[in-house]
């Protein structure tokens, strides 16, 4: 859990309403539900670094991105690390927990600074039970983080280097809904690597090569990407792209 987690009592009802609304998962809540779950729901913050829930944890709590990006990962004995997803504002994380009542199936890390709200697992599930076009929307969820896992896997084993980096920066383009006018991610390459498993200079050298054809442009921190369709081909293809 967030060791400088506070139930900020300056949050007030209106502005838990104004985020909650904009959410996805809770945009379509009639009014009186969405009162009921602003008073779930507690607002922390989080600083870069820190260890939100850590692997094996109980599922007790479910997370809501207001600001910033948490890492989800999971690390092997010998120290190497997989990062398995990118959770941005307006997405939610710990879901699998809360509702099976298993431990947490991997770690979670603000990436950033982050701004998190907290709902607890016994106020949640009674809630959701209340609430069946809720529980549609989570059933939706779960679906698409296991089409999520299905494409990792795939790319794993059947695509090359080219085609794994190529499918990463797509997913991540597309999840946050970027175009090619303004395909800016906020990501390094060392966790570019730990997504597609495999070396930051075998990434690096890659990107140099996409780089002197206008497919990005590589910045401190961060990836820009200029030619969707050219990363869209080359993934689809299964060609080297050297």
């Amino acid at each position: 859990m967030p060791q400088d987690k506070t139930g900020d009592p300056r949050q007030s009802t209106g502005n838990k309403l104004s985020v909650l609304r904009k959410h996805p998962i809770f945009a379509d809540l009639e009014p009186d539900a969405l009162d009921q779950l602003c008073r779930y729901a507690k607002h922390t913050t989080v600083k870069r670094g820190a260890t939100i829930a850590a692997k094996g944890d109980p599922g007790n709590n479910l997370f809501a991105v207001i600001s910033g990006t948490v890492k989800i990962s999971s690390s092997s004995p010998d120290g190497r690390n997989a990062i398995l997803n990118l959770i941005g504002p307006g997405e939610i994380f710990g879901e699998i927990a809360v509702l099976d009542g298993a431990p947490r199936s991997a770690d979670a890390t603000a990436n950033t600074n982050c701004e998190l709200y907290i709902i607890d697992r016994r106020d949640f599930l009674p809630f959701v039970k209340s609430q069946p076009a809720l529980a549609m929307k989570f059933i939706e969820l779960l679906c698409a983080r296991l089409r999520w896992t299905s494409q990792q896997v795939e790319q794993v084993i059947l695509q090359n280097l080219p085609g794994r980096l190529a499918s990463a920066l797509l997913g991540l383009t597309e999840e946050r809904k970027l175009d090619s006018g303004s395909g800016t991610l906020a990501i390094t390459q060392q966790e570019i690597s730990e997504m597609v498993g495999m070396t930051r200079e075998s990434i690096n050298k890659q990107l140099r090569a996409w780089a002197g054809r206008n497919w990005v442009r590589l910045e401190h921190g961060a990836i820009v990407v200029l030619d969707i369709d050219a990363l869209r081909e080359l993934a689809e293809s299964g060609l080297d792209g050297e």
